[in-house]
């Protein structure tokens, strides 16, 4: 059995994963084509690479089909209930980073805080009828988020693609959306809530707590870990 590391599949994330592993004497490389899903690890003997998307890699390592991946916090946190039960981060990469937040019109000159949204809700409740619509795709996180700081009156409204896009579209009135510069969001007239995200991000390597692990292949993660220096 080899120790399958699973990594981004392409873009920046790829790129960047690949540097941070071969600064530290661990070379990955794709094999054949960029349609191909698999790779080498030359630098530790017994490990394979496997190339996925950063939104699969959460459930690869829950059910232990890879025993290391790199991928985000909020993919991890949002796609993976009880997660600490199921993976265990490793190291964080140092890119990568976003911010989980809320956003809101620029034009809400009165809501800055989770208490003024609550208060615009139960406003936008009483005034239309309806629940104050926040586009995301975190639902999890943005659900607890939103107990803990008391916001009531609200609709969850699943967005898989331009979030920041939907408030100017008429189908949300607030968005709650991964963010690194801000400047999407001041191009779609939001703004940030001044508040503590609700996430911070970055790329992290984790390891699965659910993949078997041979007495053969501990010796190899041993010297996985010497290697990087963890």
């Amino acid at each position: 059995m080899t120790i399958r590391l699973g990594v981004p599949s392409k873009g920046r994330l790829m790129e960047k994963t690949f540097d941070w592993f071969g600064a530290r004497g661990v070379t990955l490389s794709r094999s054949g084509s960029e349609r191909e899903y698999a790779g080498q690890v030359e630098g530790v003997a017994g490990m394979s690479l496997v190339l996925l998307s950063a939104g699969e890699m959460p459930r690869e390592l829950a059910t232990g089909r890879v025993h290391f991946g790199v991928t985000g916090t909020d993919l991890v946190r949002e796609k993976l209930p009880l997660w600490e039960q199921q993976v265990e981060p490793v190291a964080e990469l140092g890119f990568g980073q976003a911010d989980l937040v809320i956003a809101v019109p620029q034009a809400w000159i009165d809501v800055e805080t989770l208490d003024d949204l609550d208060g615009a809700a139960a406003a936008f409740r009483a005034a239309h009828g309806m629940r104050l619509r926040i586009a995301t795709k975190y639902h999890r996180l943005v659900r607890e988020h939103l107990r803990q700081g008391g916001v009531a009156d609200y609709a969850l409204v699943d967005s898989q693609g331009a979030t920041e896009g939907t408030v100017a579209n008429e189908t949300a009135e607030a968005i709650a959306d991964i963010t690194s510069s801000g400047e999407t969001l001041l191009a779609n007239h939001l703004k940030v809530l001044s508040e503590p995200p609700i996430l911070r991000s970055q790329a992290t390597l984790w390891r699965s707590r659910k993949a078997q692990v041979q007495a053969q292949d501990r010796a190899v993660i041993d010297a996985l870990m010497a290697q990087l220096a963890l």
